[in-house]
């Protein structure tokens, strides 16, 4: 449906080892940079907001990028918009007031709140608490793969395939390489 113009589509990673995939502004940002190149009234949004923050000199607050993503949105509302944000776990809840994911977690909140009809998103995560608590109202589907089998199996091939295809750990016993790949499988904990 993207590719062919019928439907608009944002993916955003919340990566734990990069810092700059860890927050709300990075989240905004990059989806406001995706949508803006499905039509030429939300490349007008983009423009005004670089307009109006000095042609780039300034940056804008998170609260006035929301408030373009949500005008983009009401923009693209005659087609599908599907938006993705996948991992949220790993957008950290340990500093700050409020924490990154807990902001994170207010704008997900607001989007669905803004109940677009065409808006649809999926949000991939760990069965955390906090994040439970938040989404779990506002699910219209929620699919639990935590404790499945097939997800434990697909781990135990991961870690095996890399631990005897590794260069280093190809010289390693077999025993070794056995233990490793169990203790691994045994605590991924769904990672």
């Amino acid at each position: 449906m993207r590719d062919a113009g019928l439907a608009a589509l944002a993916y955003f990673y919340f990566d734990f080892r990069d810092k700059e995939k860890q927050n709300a502004r990075s989240f905004v940002t990059s989806l406001l940079t995706q949508l803006s190149a499905y039509s030429e009234p939300c490349c007008n949004i983009i423009f005004h907001l670089y307009s109006t923050h000095r042609k780039g000199a300034q940056q804008p607050g998170i609260e006035v990028l929301t408030n373009r993503l949500k005008e983009m949105l009401k923009v693209l509302a005659q087609q599908p918009v599907y938006i993705i944000a996948d991992a949220l776990d790993e957008c950290p809840d340990m500093s700050g007031m409020p924490t990154p994911r807990e902001t994170v977690l207010g704008l997900v909140e607001d989007l669905i709140q803004m109940q677009l009809p065409s808006l649809h998103v999926c949000v991939t995560s760990r069965p955390e608490i906090d994040i439970k608590d938040v989404l779990e109202p506002l699910a219209y589907v929620a699919v639990s793969l935590h404790d499945e089998n097939g997800q434990q199996k697909d781990i135990s091939n991961y870690v095996s395939k890399v631990v005897y295809s590794d260069r280093k750990m190809r010289k390693w016993r077999d025993g070794e390489k056995k233990l490793v790949v169990e203790e691994l499988s045994q605590k991924a904990d769904g990672m």
